[in-house]
């Protein structure tokens, strides 16, 4: 099926299916390169967001002060107001940073990986993974700032020249992290930014407003849409692209030998490395299709983020739970097949424990939920996929939670035994990074495109170089612009 610049098709178009003309469209509406365009720009160019959109930053806001608090409650009293305790030594802060750790790796890992594997459909999505993982590094970062328990000397992590020649641990896990989440955050950001230089530039050259045009202008770079600009970003984006994949499964893998390098049962496993990169990306999947379904009903992304975007992503999740699932099975396997009192009883205490609720909850979140994509009705309903991507993360969190404190909470000697029990700290702390996670979301859906313009444009059949295109209609000779140029096609 073809569109063209004057043709224009449902908006909440069924576009899930392949008929035998071909493939059905990716984007509906009004899909020409002015559509795409107003579509995308409006969101940003409205004086007034949704009032929806003032209700979540109210609240995002507030649980952002308070995580604030908590933390300068935490500095000023120490960490004895967190539920740690022995042999519980690590807590909220630890399960915390994997769980924002895991999302962060998804984010880039589906823009990446969908862009190096030449996938036009990610074209409605991507820009909302790459966001998730700038800013869930951003809270991940916190929490092993305040866990070391002298936050004001966490620069004694970097490797730095100093006059007393003090280098740190290279074999230390923490300084592994440091170095592994530095790095990455560091691709990450370049791989987001400069994937929005030529949409920043569509805003600045439409902004009214003196204050816009600067702002947009700084960020823009001087993009006039060249055919060398074009190629240089067509390249730095691909060399990203390639960076970012390696440095995943790289961090990942850190993240799950944090665990891996010690000698407590349930956590000296070899399967931890995968185990670690496949729930990142299930829980990112899902992330995304929980954050996405919702802002394209409220800033009215219908026409680029489509049915077929959604059903995809439901796939994907579907094959994502699977893998997850059978990891689950095969860690219980290996507890067993070991023939080691000491490796069972951690999964026995996860299932039938004092925890045992969290043990279930897992497999049901994570194993038994997303399985309801197997049907078709399941995939178009875009609320429901809310509901499962909710429920995935919830999942997810509880994981870290199980993997964490039930492997400690009962180790080696019965008379020290202890159980957990989170404070009114620890959670405030983790409701607060919620905040700071959606104020960064609900400012990126205001003021920046959520949609790559020119990567959706390039995916229309006018962009195509074999395409006949009728005149344009009336009123889109004013869009040969910067951004109606096309994946190093430079603008007609």
């Amino acid at each position: 099926m073809s569109t063209t610049a004057n043709v224009k098709l449902p908006v909440d178009l069924d576009n899930t299916f392949e008929s035998v003309i071909g493939e059905s469209p990716l984007v509906t509406g009004d899909a020409s390169f002015h559509g795409v365009t107003e579509v995308v720009s409006h969101v940003s160019e409205s004086r007034h967001p949704p009032k929806a959109w003032y209700v979540g930053m109210a609240i995002s806001l507030s649980l952002l002060g308070l995580m604030g608090v908590m933390i300068l409650y935490e500095l000023f009293v120490g960490v004895g107001v967190w539920g740690n305790n022995q042999p519980v030594s690590w807590g909220f802060p630890i399960i915390n940073f994997v769980f924002w750790v895991g999302i962060a790796h998804a984010g880039t890992l589906i823009s990446a990986i969908l862009l190096l594997f030449r996938q036009k459909w990610r074209t409605g999505i991507n820009r909302f993974a790459e966001a998730t993982t700038v800013f869930a590094v951003a809270c991940a970062g916190i929490f092993p700032a305040i866990h070391v328990g002298r936050p004001w000397l966490a620069y004694w992590l970097a490797p730095y020249p100093n006059v007393m020649r003090d280098w740190p641990n290279f074999y230390s896990p923490l300084l592994w992290d440091a170095l592994a989440v530095g790095t990455y955050t560091t691709v990450s950001v370049l791989f987001w930014y400069t994937g929005m230089i030529p949409d920043l530039a569509t805003l600045r050259d439409r902004a009214t407003g003196r204050i816009k045009q600067i702002a947009y202008g700084i960020f823009s770079l001087g993009w006039r849409g060249s055919a060398k600009h074009w190629a240089l970003l067509e390249k730095a984006v691909y060399l990203l692209a390639a960076l970012a994949t390696a440095l995943v499964l790289g961090v990942s893998s850190t993240v799950s030998t944090d665990f891996a390098v010690s000698e407590i049962p349930a956590w000296h496993e070899t399967i931890f490395p995968p185990y670690f990169t496949g729930g990142a990306i299930f829980s990112g999947f899902a992330v995304v299709l929980a954050l996405a379904i919702p802002a394209r009903e409220l800033f009215g992304l219908k026409e680029v983020i489509t049915k077929r975007h959604i059903d995809n992503l439901a796939k994907i999740l579907l094959v994502m739970s699977s893998i997850v699932l059978y990891i689950y099975v095969i860690e219980y396997f290996i507890a067993y097949y070991s023939g080691s009192s000491f490796e069972r009883f951690p999964y026995l205490n996860r299932l039938f424990g004092p925890y045992w609720w969290l043990g279930w909850g897992i497999m049901f979140c994570n194993g038994v939920v997303p399985q309801v994509f197997w049907f078709k009705w399941a995939r178009n309903n875009p609320w429901l996929g809310v509901a499962v991507g909710i429920l995935v993360n919830m999942g997810m969190w509880m994981e870290r939670f199980t993997i964490i404190i039930i492997s400690l909470h009962r180790d080696f000697v019965p008379s020290s035994w202890h159980m957990f029990v989170p404070t009114y700290v620890d959670i405030c702390t983790l409701a607060g990074s919620f905040g700071l996670f959606f104020t960064l979301f609900l400012l990126f859906c205001r003021y920046i495109p959520m949609v790559a313009m020119y990567e959706v444009k390039s995916i229309l059949p006018q962009a195509q170089v074999h395409h006949h295109e009728p005149v344009a209609v009336a009123g889109e000779a004013a869009d040969a612009s910067p951004e109606a140029g096309v994946a190093g096609v430079p603008t007609v």
